[in-house]
């Protein structure tokens, strides 16, 4: 119902040939990318979709506590505010890649958009725990919606030999997002209640609408003959929900019965839903761009790469506050190296990936990321922040160096008619690595419990390890 009515909704709110003659909407060159002056704004719009989809990940945690007060839950409860947008994210994103394929990367786009504004004003206004919990569902499949298609969108609104510097400032984009989600909550809540942390998405939707209509291309690559797969929809939704399910149920030690059933229902669901895509001449799981070596290989080391920040990043203020005794706001200043360094990082290997290949900058980037999380694993039984600082700042250029161009082949690998494909995979890559590392945490710090923040960077370092290796470049590839 919700993609139908996406579709319909964003038909009627531009019609294709006279949206163009009356804002000025001009066909991409499939070679050559956006003119730059158009470029700019296009990019412009998917940095604001992008940065207010990831800011809402983390935005509404530091608000749990008083939503949980003023609602009347909880705070077990209230978590599914949270638990909610991620998993409506997880388990549609790659059904709004293939739409994006099919209807294009510009409508699903801005169809996202203005579903994720419209919840958002639903969220501001809610007044009860349920309501608040179904429209941070619907926000959710707007996200996915955005973050389904962004990077198809990248590749082209960039010539193709600029596309790294795209993927740079994207992954720059989600690493200020990503970090000040926690500030800008703060900063919210200092001024207001709550409510105003889902407002403020609403005029950022409106500009980044009026920006996309105007600027944002539509496919190069028309796909004709192809229809939405909408039972693989549902079994793509059941079989990553239900991993989703089974990863938290083992982290918060639910019922083992429960868990064996979960386990062989996405065994044997997961069966048919894969060898369903087998069959497909344009799989929803994109299992046709897996038989592809390099695309495959820069997927794995995706998932790697994001198990091992996720390892790092959830144990990492245990440690400080914990074992070194740091404060809460000491450990969040301690920890900001890390974005920052990914920031400065990301965009300059957007550049340099157009001069030297992309798999010796990422196997470069995964080594420095693996020295850094080596040498917090190492630390000193008393360091001084200057101890900590310096080697986060070490992690986070690692990780800024890698994303960009594994990121950039993960996209350039596949064809044009199969960008949508290329970009869900690339964010349900980042999504099951930053499951699995958050699972591992739990786990780790379950069966060790001395130094259990020490044996997660070991394992953190390993990840990294394994994608170095993997991202090497091999002849033929």
């Amino acid at each position: 119902v919700v993609l139908c009515s996406l579709n319909v909704a964003i038909e009627h709110l531009h019609n294709e040939v006279c949206l163009g003659h009356v804002l000025g909407y001009i066909p991409v060159n499939e070679n050559g990318g956006l003119p730059l002056s158009k470029r700019y704004w296009a990019i412009l719009a998917t940095a604001l979709g992008v940065g207010i989809s990831v800011i809402d990940v983390t935005i509404a945690n530091v608000a749990l506590p008083t939503i949980a007060h003023d609602l009347g839950t909880s705070p077990s409860v209230t978590i599914w505010i949270v638990n909610a947008y991620q998993m409506a994210i997880t388990i549609s994103l790659l059904s709004f890649s293939s739409l994006g394929d099919i209807y294009g990367y510009r409508k699903i786009y801005l169809s996202g958009v203005l579903l994720f504004s419209i919840t958002s004003g639903v969220c501001a206004c809610a007044d009860s725990f349920w309501t608040l919990t179904t429209a941070r569902i619907l926000q959710g499949f707007g996200a996915a919606a955005i973050t389904g298609v962004n990077t198809a969108l990248l590749r082209i609104i960039y010539p193709k030999r600029f596309l790294g510097r795209g993927m740079g400032i994207n992954a720059l984009v989600i690493a200020v997002s990503t970090a000040a989600g926690p500030t800008i909550a703060s900063i919210i809540l200092s001024l207001g209640s709550w409510h105003w942390l889902f407002a403020i998405n609403i005029p950022v939707g409106i500009a980044t609408l009026i920006i996309g209509l105007i600027y944002l291309p539509d496919n190069p690559v028309k796909v004709t003959g192809r229809h939405f797969d909408k039972f693989s929809c549902l079994m793509n939704a059941v079989t990553f929900g239900l991993l989703i399910f089974l990863l938290e149920g083992i982290t918060h030690k639910e019922n083992t019965t429960l868990i064996i059933v979960g386990v062989f229902a996405l065994l044997i669901i997961g069966y048919f839903f894969v060898r369903r895509q087998l069959r497909q001449q344009f799989p929803l799981l994109p299992v046709d761009l897996m038989r592809i070596p390099i695309f495959s290989m820069s997927i794995g080391t995706s998932i790697c790469s994001f198990t091992g920040q996720m390892l790092a990043m959830l144990s990492l203020p245990f440690f400080l506050q914990e074992t070194l005794k740091r404060s809460d706001v000491t450990t969040g200043l301690l920890l900001t190296p890390w974005p920052i360094a990914t920031m400065i990082i990301a965009p300059l290997a957007g550049r340099l990936v157009e001069r030297i290949h992309a798999g010796i900058l990422g196997s470069i980037g995964m080594t420095i990321f693996a020295i850094g999380l080596f040498l917090l694993a190492v630390l000193p039984s008393n360091p001084t922040n200057m101890d900590i600082i310096w080697r986060l700042f070490i992690c986070g250029s690692g990780f800024g160096l890698f994303q960009t161009p594994n990121n950039s082949t993960i996209i350039s690998s596949a064809p044009s008619n199969r960008s949508g494909g290329a970009s869900g995979m690339l964010g349900t890559a980042r999504l099951l690595g930053q499951t699995l590392g958050a699972t591992q945490v739990a786990m780790i710090f379950y069966l060790v419990p001395i130094n259990s923040s020490q044996t997660c960077l070991y394992s953190a370092t390993g990840f990294a390890i394994v994608a170095a290796i993997v991202s090497c470049p091999v002849p033929g590839l």
